[in-house]
């Protein structure tokens, strides 16, 4: 009994840590094909609404 434990914990680890692996990969598959042209496009958008802002909290050196 005590080995079909280990075996079950064994290799629901690897199928969690396989599926985990495979979720960042694609991930980073799709962001470098999909988004190339616009990769900083809300970055670049927000960075335009804020010039001009006053600097609020944090103290100041």
């Amino acid at each position: 009994m005590v080995d079909y434990i280990i075996d079950f914990t064994v290799v629901s680890l690897l199928i969690i840590g396989i599926t985990a692996f495979m979720g960042a990969l694609t991930n980073g598959i799709g962001n470098k094909l999909a988004s190339s042209k616009h990769r900083t496009e809300f970055v670049d958008q927000s960075a335009k609404v804020q010039v001009g802002w006053k600097q609020v909290g944090g103290k100041k050196k």
